[in-house]
């Protein structure tokens, strides 16, 4: 028993030694731990030990190092001075700069994937800091935004919101699709719409396979982009349509006689026509030209 005790005492020494050691050259380089921050800043340091950065299971985080000192730095000095917003200490308030602000949060998460294309990004030339849309402390809409991932976006694209409000929209709304299905707010190989994508049929694609054909008889604008007849966050139209149909048709189809007859109040239900009012309301000239896609049969489209 002695013998045993013997041993242990000199390997306890040697780790009480070691813990003293790094106590030591802690308080040289300026950090004075999480307590002490806790005794000023005791809601955040809740907040902090309840958010993905305060979990001691996941290797590299925060509060396996210095805790809150590993983003906001050092605090010494900050203590010594009695404290106070951005004293001797990094606070991330709205004033800082963004690509400071981003540097702290790269010194982690530099290496990951969905941030290759940060530096080409929109957001990023646009000065978006990361705190812009993530919580540093807390837990919000889900474990990294502040609030549900479509209503970060709108706090900024408040135009994509009201078209989102319009009669035809994708169901965003509705919380089916967020905007991070087709966008990386990180930034992608389409720079300026941070697409998920390589061009912006194929992302609908992704969804709309039935629409990519291959066709015998293709309608031209449809392989070139979607978004020469739709608009894609919401219309005042049926089918996300940019205009309503006919017109729609008609910005194109202006080569003379069927194609090309403006359809006016003339053909409405009051009008005095006789003929053409099927191609003024309802479906228009999608009721006779329904694959208006594509089709394998028709080169007119037809049914």
């Amino acid at each position: 028993m002695r013998r045993k005790a013997f041993i242990l005492l000199p390997i306890s020494l040697f780790f009480i030694f070691v813990f003293i050691a790094a106590r030591s050259v802690r308080s040289e380089e300026g950090y004075v731990g999480s307590e002490v921050c806790k005794e000023c800043h005791e809601a955040q340091y809740n907040d902090f030990l309840k958010s993905i950065h305060g979990k001691k299971a996941i290797s590299y985080s925060p509060a396996n190092r210095e805790g809150c000192e590993s983003c906001h730095g050092p605090g010494a000095q900050h203590v010594e001075k009695g404290g106070g917003k951005g004293v001797a200490i990094f606070a991330f308030g709205k004033k800082v700069d963004a690509r400071e602000k981003a540097s702290k949060c790269f010194a982690c998460h530099g290496e990951t994937k969905n941030l290759a294309f940060w530096d080409m990004s929109k957001h990023k030339s646009a000065d978006v800091s990361c705190d812009n849309c993530h919580s540093i402390h807390t837990v919000g809409g889900n474990r990294w935004s502040k609030v549900q991932t479509s209503e970060a976006c709108f706090e900024c694209h408040r135009d994509i919101r009201a078209q989102t409000n319009k009669q035809s929209h994708h169901p965003v709304r509705e919380g089916r699709i967020k905007c991070n299905d087709c966008h990386n707010p990180h930034g992608s190989l389409n720079a300026k719409a941070m697409i998920k994508a390589d061009s912006v049929n194929d992302l609908c694609y992704q969804c709309h396979a039935e629409k990519r054909g291959p066709y015998a008889f293709e309608h031209t604008p449809v392989p070139e982009n979607c978004l020469t007849c739709h608009e894609i966050h919401g219309s005042n139209h049926r089918k996300l349509l940019v205009r309503k149909v006919p017109l729609l048709c008609q910005s194109c189809h202006n080569d003379g006689r069927h194609p090309g007859s403006p359809y006016t109040n003339l053909h409405a239900f009051g009008g005095p026509a006789t003929s053409g009012k099927n191609r003024f309301f309802g479906r228009s000239c999608l009721n006779c030209h329904g694959n208006i896609h594509g089709s394998s049969l028709s080169p007119a489209f037809n049914r």
